[in-house]
């Protein structure tokens, strides 16, 4: 690898958390005008390796050097403002302010020279223009945030870090919330990119995105360098084998529940208040794993929010074992045996400043009580232990701060907070989104067993094989309406495409 010819050198980069070694003499090499992929199981030092890189996060030990010049950016905006980007998984934007303001915050465009601290919203407006044409984005940039799809607000992260000229731009999970044509989309953007001789770093557990768009493939694990190969040299299966150290034949466990032919639960006629979803009806059996498909927008979301009484009815009626149930609110859900795993863990999923017990027993507190008004560590601690083993959850132990873990294990300790509920139905929306292919496998099984045991569940993903794959029923959204179901063992990737886009 011609020396002139690197753009990012990262060498023996170690990092320590309390009672965990997060990076253990990791390494990664971009080359200018590529596409490097950045691949390992959750927990594998992906993006904490960013974050030192970014100045999230301050290294151990290690270089990292920039066009041949060592560096070691104290902040991200040091990092913005020396040409490296980064786009995070779990977006952070400020949702009460409009596209704009989120693009140009801390840099706003003054009046006249600039030398009047007063911001000049046309110049913002047109610079943003001028971003979304290079990059054939379809926004308005006087849209406030919060009232846009996840998909969009993605893409106006990504144009966000393109504004700022940057020579690498960190692209973490950017697909995950997008549709088959926003995809297509970004690729386009990506290539773009690289033509003009940027360093794209690209985490992603999507190995067919990996084997199409990356030039390099850089894979760790448990925090160390494995090694760095050619996407075209490399396959799925040996992909699975450096990443997860093993073979994995097979990407979904047997489907061996069985699906009783009494319904737990019916829905007749739901509309929303607040949103598109207009008078879908269906009814869930026992033991049944019944998928949600659809494009973005299609209303997959607000029907598990609906059913969940997270959002509000403006008319239907549900129906658990044939008594008539409201579940007006998330409080009344639960008590029904309902249980709710939302999309965007960050954002509604998670308590980021308490510790994995807490968030593990948060819903279930009644349960620890001793004297019933005292809680039992102990209580809490043995169920906290039992998620913890249940769920494969990584982590140096129950008192560390859940937003310390990847993404991955921040999901199994949502999993294991409902589970601990004991619920009847549980509604997944993207459960297993950003997560690694070992764990998936492990979700999927858990899926799979709690079928067995008698559990209903109902699971939204963007994923048609994984809906294939897990699911005996799949349920098609499109324009807030149900646009039919399908087998899921006879049907096929097209048959529901064509459904997702009867409304559309």
């Amino acid at each position: 690898m011609a020396e002139q010819n690197i753009l990012l050198r990262m060498e023996g980069i170690c990092k320590t958390f309390p009672g965990v070694k997060a990076l253990d003499n990791a390494q990664l090499t971009v080359r200018k005008g590529t596409v490097h992929a950045l691949m390992g199981e959750n927990g594998a030092g992906k993006s904490t390796l960013m974050k030192c890189l970014f100045g999230i996060y301050s290294k151990d030990a290690g270089h990292i050097y920039l066009d041949g010049k060592e560096i070691n950016f104290k902040n991200s905006r040091e990092a913005l403002d020396n040409g490296v980007a980064m786009v995070h998984q779990e977006l952070n934007q400020a949702l009460k302010r409009n596209v704009m303001d989120n693009i140009w915050l801390g840099r706003y465009p003054k009046m006249g020279s600039g030398k009047l601290p007063v911001v000049s919203e046309k110049k913002m407006y047109d610079a943003t223009m001028k971003v979304f044409d290079e990059l054939g984005v379809k926004v308005n940039p006087k849209t406030v945030m919060s009232t846009m799809p996840v998909s969009q607000r993605q893409m106006v992260e990504i144009a966000k870090a393109v504004s700022f000229n940057s020579k690498i731009i960190v692209l973490d999970e950017p697909t995950s919330s997008l549709t088959e044509t926003e995809v297509e989309h970004l690729f386009e953007i990506i290539n773009m990119l690289r033509d003009r001789g940027c360093g794209i770093i690209y985490i992603s557990h999507k190995m067919e995105e990996i084997l199409r768009i990356s030039d390099d493939v850089t894979i760790m694990r448990d925090g160390q360098y494995i090694a760095t190969r050619a996407a075209k040299d490399l396959t799925m299966d040996e992909i699975i084998r450096l990443m997860v150290g093993r073979e994995l034949t097979n990407r979904f466990p047997p489907k061996d529940n069985v699906v009783s032919n009494e319904n737990i639960m019916e829905v007749q006629g739901i509309t929303a208040m607040y949103s598109h979803l207009k008078d879908v009806s269906f009814s869930l059996k026992k033991g049944e794993i019944l998928g949600v498909a659809g494009l973005d927008s299609s209303g997959r979301t607000e029907l598990l929010e609906n059913i969940f009484g997270y959002a509000t009815r403006k008319s239907g009626k549900l129906f658990k074992n044939g008594k008539p149930i409201g579940n007006k609110t998330s409080r009344e859900s639960i008590q029904n045996g309902f249980a709710l795993l939302t999309e965007e863990r960050r954002a509604t999923g998670i308590f980021g400043i308490l510790n994995i017990q807490e968030n593990t027993v948060i819903s279930s507190l009644k349960k620890y009580l001793n004297y019933g008004f005292v809680l039992s560590n102990k209580k809490m601690a043995e169920k906290t232990k039992w998620s913890i083993d249940a769920m494969h959850i990584k982590t140096p132990s129950q008192k560390t701060k859940i937003r310390s873990l990847s993404g991955g294990n921040q999901q199994k300790v949502i999993l294991g907070r409902w589970l601990l509920t004991q619920p009847d139905i549980l509604l997944l929306d993207e459960p297993t989104r950003g997560i690694d292919v070992g764990a998936k496998y492990e979700i999927y099984q858990l899926i799979l067993d709690l079928a067995k045991q008698g559990k209903s569940v109902i699971m939204v993903s963007s994923e048609m094989p994984e809906l294939l794959g897990v699911c005996n029923r799949i349920l098609v959204m499109s324009g807030g309406r149900l646009a039919g179901e399908v087998n899921a063992d006879t049907a096929t990737q097209e048959e529901i495409m064509t459904l997702a886009a009867k409304y559309a």
